[in-house]
């Protein structure tokens, strides 16, 4: 199954949006109904060029008796029902609707609750993300699947952010590049130790994360003359202890009781919703955005062993085409029978508009076990973009 993803107000207000998009060659949209805040293109709009969405919300009506202490917010800079009239538009054209729903990545509700926030080794808050260790979040996402299922009435509902977010994020200004973190320590600063995760870890996990993520003092370069006069030009430049390769060689003994924990988090979280998704609409598909890696944590949330109540899996491709593909394999060893993998692919920048060239990164993800295509983003695309998304698509069948 090929898929474009668009937000509703790509859709509403643009009578000619919903062609366009079938015109791609896909069987079906992946529709945002819940979705964090972005300032967006829109390069075909008759009314904008560029909005911005200022905080997370929700894209169906909000119905307080349906939610519990976390309620989402309703958007200002579009209907209050833009997924259920971007949804009629869509299908009128014989297009399938599958709700695009990001779960955990809620900076507005972060906001407004936050002790219910992911807090890294050292306390500080990542308020864009809700920790599923608390079970007002989980009941949130349960609510959000139920309502979006029973209000939305979609094709398909595809769950984005399904266990904890991450140290990275795009927020604004992003300032964070200069303190030359290494990727195990950013999956360091991921570890949650809100009130809810710290007891969970063995002891002495935090102050061993700490001590990674700081690292000893630095020492000089010593020489006979260390004591005399140097022209800071010429002081000789500090040095520390490499550090470690990976997170496992940075817990040590403590790391398979830490994955342990973070996998459980996004484990527990997928099982509930699932079942909540199967009681209020049996046979809705249902899509999981997954990564094999049991350390991951962003959208693609952790999933080393698999989920048998899924129906796609989807792997992220926005990165060297050979790593991705090794992640699509890696998530169809995984597969039950009858169970899909599904490629997430970019096809913004920095990728070249380039029909032949995404066709040829498509073929590559369908070597690896890929079945579905899911396109990111035909909102956001330029025109140019659009005709190699459709392009591509013709030329691999």
């Amino acid at each position: 199954m090929n898929v474009a993803y668009a937000y509703p107000w790509d859709i509403v207000g643009d009578p000619s949006a919903p062609s366009r998009l079938a015109e791609l060659g896909v069987e079906a949209v992946a529709l945002a109904a819940s979705y964090h805040s972005t300032r967006a293109a829109t390069p075909y709009h008759p009314a904008h060029r560029v909005l911005d969405v200022p905080y997370s919300a929700f894209y169906l009506p909000v119905r307080s008796s349906s939610w519990g202490r976390l309620t989402p917010a309703s958007p200002t800079w579009t209907p209050t029902d833009a997924f259920l009239q971007a949804r009629d538009a869509l299908k009128a054209v014989g297009l399938q609707v599958h709700a695009w729903t990001v779960l955990t990545h809620n900076s507005f509700l972060g906001g407004v609750h936050p002790d219910l926030v992911v807090r890294n080794a050292f306390g500080d808050p990542y308020p864009y993300a809700l920790c599923p260790a608390y079970e007002d979040v989980v009941e949130y996402c349960e609510h959000l699947v139920s309502e979006i299922l029973a209000v939305g009435e979609p094709d398909g509902l595809i769950l984005e952010a399904c266990g904890p977010m991450g140290f990275g994020h795009q927020s604004v200004h992003e300032k964070t590049a200069g303190a030359d973190w290494t990727s195990v320590h950013s999956d360091l600063l991921t570890l949650c130790f809100c009130t809810a995760c710290a007891p969970r870890y063995p002891e002495g996990t935090r102050d061993r994360v700490r001590a990674t993520i700081d690292g000893p003092p630095a020492r000089a370069v010593t020489s006979p003359a260390e004591t005399s006069f140097v022209p800071a030009s010429a002081s000789p430049a500090p040095t520390s202890p490499p550090s470690p390769a990976t997170v496992e060689a940075a817990l040590g003994p403590l790391a398979d009781d830490v994955r342990a924990v973070r996998v459980d988090l996004s484990a527990s979280l997928r099982t509930r919703l699932i079942a909540v998704a199967r009681k209020t609409a049996p046979n809705v598909p249902i899509t999981l955005h997954a990564n094999p890696d049991p350390w991951a944590a962003s959208s693609f949330a952790a999933l080393p062993t698999g989920e048998p109540g899924a129906d796609v899996l989807v792997g992220n491709c926005w990165g060297d085409p050979t790593s991705d593909a090794a992640r699509l394999a890696k998530l169809g060893e995984l597969c039950e029978p009858g169970q899909r993998v599904g490629a997430y692919v970019l096809a913004l920048p920095p990728r070249p508009a380039d029909g032949q060239a995404l066709a040829e990164q498509l073929r590559t993800y369908a070597k690896a076990g890929a079945t579905d295509f899911h396109l990111y983003h035909a909102g956001l695309a330029s025109p140019h973009r659009l005709a190699s998304m459709a392009e591509a698509l013709r030329l691999i069948h």
